[in-house]
């Protein structure tokens, strides 16, 4: 690919969603916009004895039309099923047509915060009970965080740069804010990205209740996440899977892409402070967000709306919102911010590719989702957080946080493109 790296542009051309909101970007959006909220009381196991016994599951969810056979399926653990279904939906809205593609130049990078947690709990038990001779040959192969994203390579044939990205709820902005690196390098002409989880299991619900990390708004589960609002107590588990397709420019208007957004830019910094805590003040995401706007050649008062990590716990929320306003001082109280994890929950891993759907479409349409559930302001979370009803507005240009334990931080930017 001829050219200096930084004129090439990238831009979205497809995308792909499983979400306790629906399970295609468009069922996943309308419902966001319209303020539908997709948790409620656990039904995949028996919760009654949990602190925490709500989660926005993923419902009436086939993964079949995306694989090659049921076999291939029941060979894969539920997360893989999310992420490749995710990327089948993307391909096919992208209108790519492989057979006219040169394959060696398509890649994927499909992360995971966890990977087959639900393979990992169902085999050590086969292990305890019936001992090592009955474990599954498949077990390793469905447990690695790295397999989703091999998955997509082998049944489509996509023989370009592919890796997995693990850095817990950073890792599917982190997928594909190394993806947009790659096209711009040279080394891809299109990439799949995003990440995809489903810890809606016993060991996952329970270890993080053993954190005091969720939610206990048990009683009005469809209330209990609430970001930014005064009275959110923890975040709610979510699951499912987000891919986008992003293509290098010229590529795109070649085969007549549809575009929906260009990809404008990408900042990954580390807060260095505490193994799942921000540091005060938010100052790593604040870098974060510096970083992506520096790359995109953008200005702060360039942004109209943020699409915040915003997970409804106390800490965190205080020090997004501190955050912005440090990257974005006066223009920072002129933004539309919203967290769509009122209505999704936290979809860790996947999260990041998620609400880079929600961006894209909140571009194409000019809306900004909604933050629902928010009802009690704070003094410390003092933004404008588009209150529970979408907006109507112009949506220029984007950027969407995520930060994840360990002290990893994602900003991404895309922007309206402009041929």
């Amino acid at each position: 690919m001829p050219g200096n790296w930084s004129q090439r542009r990238v831009v979205i051309t497809g995308l792909g969603v499983v979400s306790s909101l629906g399970n295609d970007a468009e069922t996943f959006w309308s419902n966001l916009v319209a303020g539908a909220c997709g948790i409620d009381r656990i039904t995949r196991f028996d919760a009654s004895s949990y602190d925490c016994k709500i989660a926005a599951e993923v419902k009436n969810f086939d993964p079949i039309p995306a694989f090659p056979s049921p076999k291939e399926v029941r060979r894969t653990d539920r997360y893989c099923q999310f992420g490749v279904y995710a990327a089948w939906q993307a391909l096919r809205d992208s209108g790519l047509d492989l057979n006219k593609e040169d394959l060696d130049e398509i890649g994927v990078f499909l992360g995971s915060g966890i990977g087959g947690l639900e393979t990992v709990a169902e085999q050590h038990k086969v292990l305890l009970d019936r001992g090592p001779g009955r474990l599954s040959p498949f077990m390793i192969p469905m447990l690695i965080l790295n397999m989703a994203s091999g998955m997509v390579s082998i049944f489509f044939k996509l023989r370009g740069p592919n890796f997995a990205t693990c850095s817990a709820c950073s890792t599917a902005n982190h997928a594909l804010g190394e993806a947009w690196r790659t096209i711009k390098m040279g080394d891809a002409k299109v990439m799949l990205a995003g990440g995809a989880e489903a810890t809606v299991v016993p060991i996952g619900i329970g270890g993080f209740c053993a954190m005091k990390a969720l939610s206990t708004r048990n009683d009005e589960p469809k209330r209990a996440s609430r970001p930014f609002d005064k009275e959110r107590d923890g975040f709610v588990m979510g699951e499912g899977s987000g891919v986008l397709v992003l293509e290098e420019l010229e590529h795109a208007k070649a085969r007549g892409a549809r575009i929906y957004a260009e990809f404008a830019g990408y900042g990954n910094t580390a807060d260095a402070h505490h193994l799942t805590a921000p540091p005060p003040g938010g100052g790593g995401a604040a870098r974060c967000m510096a970083a992506a706007l520096r790359n995109a050649e953008l200005n702060p008062e360039q942004i109209s709306y943020i699409n915040a990590h915003g997970t409804s716990t106390p800490q965190g929320d205080v020090a997004e919102t501190e955050a912005i306003k440090t990257v974005f001082g006066p223009h920072a109280r002129k933004l539309a911010v919203s967290s769509t994890k009122g209505a999704t929950g936290h979809m860790l891993g996947a999260a990041g590719a998620v609400e880079m759907v929600a961006c894209a479409k909140a571009i194409a349409n000019d809306v900004a989702p909604p933050t629902i559930n928010y009802e009690h302001p704070d003094p410390q979370c003092d933004l404008d957080y588009v209150p529970n009803t979408a907006r109507q507005m112009k949506v220029t240009a984007v950027v969407n946080n995520s930060f994840g334990f360990g002290g990893h931080n994602s900003s991404l930017i895309a922007k309206k493109f402009v041929g």
